[in-house]
């Protein structure tokens, strides 16, 4: 049986990716045309049980599978984090390229990694206990190496190869970051699971 913490665990991270995007669309105004908007506060958190559900019960044959559709709700939920705070850096300072977007991503990737660990270690890979010094260095290890492939990644898109397609500085710039948090997943998941929060 789906355990009740499981439960409120994608409630609590479908809820915060919600709230998250209606922040965004504050700065991004082809979000704000979305109808209904809104209804993804219902919806996300809802999708995310479902999912985790779907994932509990497919892993009664592939055991991995429940612990990774964990680590892709958390990513989802890390990558708003980082989004959500590149777009409120952007929209204060009216800024979303050159040197200074390569900082506010490097800021926003820090802080989601911050909330990766936390969520990682006491929800995806169940790791009691306080944290090891030795657990510690070596998740900002993976995580430090995450993030030059993340921050560099992102400000190449962005600063080298520049809007495509037509699109505003602004949604190039979260497309620059949706890439290169894709390219780290694979990264973060195999380092924390092998190494950092292995049993």
């Amino acid at each position: 049986m789906l355990k009740k913490s499981d439960i409120l665990a994608a409630f609590v991270a479908g809820e915060i990716i919600a709230l998250i995007v209606l922040a965004i669309s504050k700065n991004i105004e082809e979000l704000q045309k979305i109808p209904y908007i809104w209804s993804l506060c219902l919806i996300l958190p809802l999708l995310s049980i479902l999912g985790i559900y779907i994932a509990f019960l497919l892993s009664k044959k592939i055991k991995v599978i429940f612990q990774i559709a964990k680590f892709l709700l958390i990513g989802i939920l890390n990558t708003f984090v980082d989004l959500g705070i590149l777009n409120l850096l952007i929209w204060i300072f009216a800024i979303a390229t050159g040197w200074l977007y390569s900082l506010f991503k490097a800021i926003s990737f820090s802080i989601s990694v911050v909330n990766s660990y936390f969520w990682n270690k006491s929800w995806t890979f169940k790791k009691v206990g306080k944290p090891e010094t030795k657990e510690f260095v070596q998740f900002c290890t993976i995580a430090g190496i995450g993030f030059f492939l993340n921050v560099g990644i992102a400000s190449l898109i962005v600063n080298i190869i520049g809007p495509q397609f037509g699109l505003s500085q602004k949604i190039w710039a979260n497309i620059g970051a949706i890439i290169a948090t894709i390219v780290v997943c694979t990264w973060n998941f195999l380092g924390y699971k092998f190494i950092v929060f292995k049993k």
